[in-house]
């Protein structure tokens, strides 16, 4: 009997230490190429939502894929939080993202891959800017391949060759046209002498400026000057220092203004920023229930407002200011975002022209 007792004691001392340990969440760690700026406060949400330690790590999309692969089967990461469907594919290329489940996978309501390896986040379409004390939209081109045609623009047009954005629609244009349509299209645009800027914040404001008359760029750059808001990618600190001043002083007034090309256009391109949990994650349901947080209502809409990104989930609120989200995904042409995982025939075309 003593020692039946002693056993049950055993036992019952060991299951108990065995529930204190299920009970306790091991650290989340989320790999974001997105902006503090965003990210911290969604963070901050979860973390009082779910009552879990979470930890973040900084870095533009390249330097977080590099660092994934430099820490092989020892990395701490369990979510890759990229800005871009490149960076994404480029995850899925080197087997580093695991397949989501259906309930998951199936959650976003658009733009999800077949392979379902990761989620869409939100979405953002390239655009026109314009500045409307000198442009018209009435003489502007239906069709973005016919922009370089318009010699009156010589030496005013902005463009950001380096900008993942940029590179992701010139993927879609040699995708779609061949890589000699987006040759010669790089090389007419770069006859009309134009503007490079290394970032679109500074382009927009040379827009504001009426140093350029017109710029390609993405939607919420011009809804984040006339608007406000944040920058949704990572930049670094320096970069995020100055993007909190300028949400700071919004110009409604600004004379900027967006021009969308013809429906199906490849200049009103749709690109999304989305996630994955990571196959050397050691708690893959605890990865799973973040990216299930990313797409919840809340998130959706608290990121519409903070970074002028439109939601992948139906129901989501956005600012008043924001085109209908089916309006604008009516303007995008359909295409395939895992192909825009190819980028380095894109650089070279680039490299070629003068681009880069």
């Amino acid at each position: 009997m003593k020692r039946l007792l002693s056993l049950s004691l055993v036992v019952t001392l060991v299951l108990s230490l065995l529930g204190c340990g299920g009970e306790q969440q091991d650290e989340l760690v989320i790999y974001s190429g997105r902006s503090k700026a965003l990210v911290d406060s969604l963070v901050q949400q979860y973390r009082q939502q779910a009552d879990v330690p979470v930890r973040v790590r900084y870095g533009t999309d390249s330097q977080l894929l590099a660092a994934l692969q430099e820490e092989g089967d020892q990395s701490p990461a369990d979510v890759f939080w990229a800005n871009t469907t490149g960076a994404l594919g480029n995850a899925v290329n080197n087997g580093l993202l695991t397949e989501l489940p259906d309930t998951l996978a199936n959650r976003a309501a658009r733009f999800t891959p077949s392979n379902q390896r990761w989620t869409p986040v939100t979405t953002r379409f390239r655009v026109l800017a314009y500045n409307s004390d000198a442009v018209s939209p009435e003489d502007l081109p239906d069709s973005v391949l016919d922009l370089p045609e318009h010699e009156e623009f010589e030496g005013r047009v902005g463009w950001t060759p380096a900008y993942s954005s940029f590179q992701d629609f010139v993927t879609a244009l040699r995708v779609t046209e061949g890589a000699e349509t987006a040759r010669t299209w790089l090389s007419d645009m770069q006859a009309l002498n134009p503007n490079s800027y290394t970032s679109n914040t500074p382009m927009v404001q040379a827009l504001e400026a009426g140093e350029i008359d017109v710029a390609l760029t993405n939607h919420y750059y011009v809804l984040r000057l006339k608007h406000g808001g944040a920058e949704g990618e990572y930049e670094g600190e320096e970069e995020e220092g100055e993007e909190h001043e300028e949400e700071a002083t919004p110009r409604a007034s600004a004379p900027v203004e967006m021009y969308h090309f013809a429906d199906g256009d490849l200049g009103n391109l749709a690109l999304v920023t989305g996630a994955g949990a990571l196959q050397t994650s050691n708690q893959p349901d605890a990865a799973n229930r973040f990216l299930r947080f990313l797409l919840s209502e809340q998130a959706q809409s608290f990121a519409a407002t903070r970074v002028n990104e439109y939601p992948v989930v139906s129901g989501a609120s956005v600012p008043d200011y924001l085109m209908p989200a089916d309006e604008a995904l009516k303007m995008s042409p359909e295409f395939d975002l895992q192909k825009l995982q190819n980028m380095e025939p894109t650089l070279d075309l680039l490299r070629d022209a003068g681009a880069l």
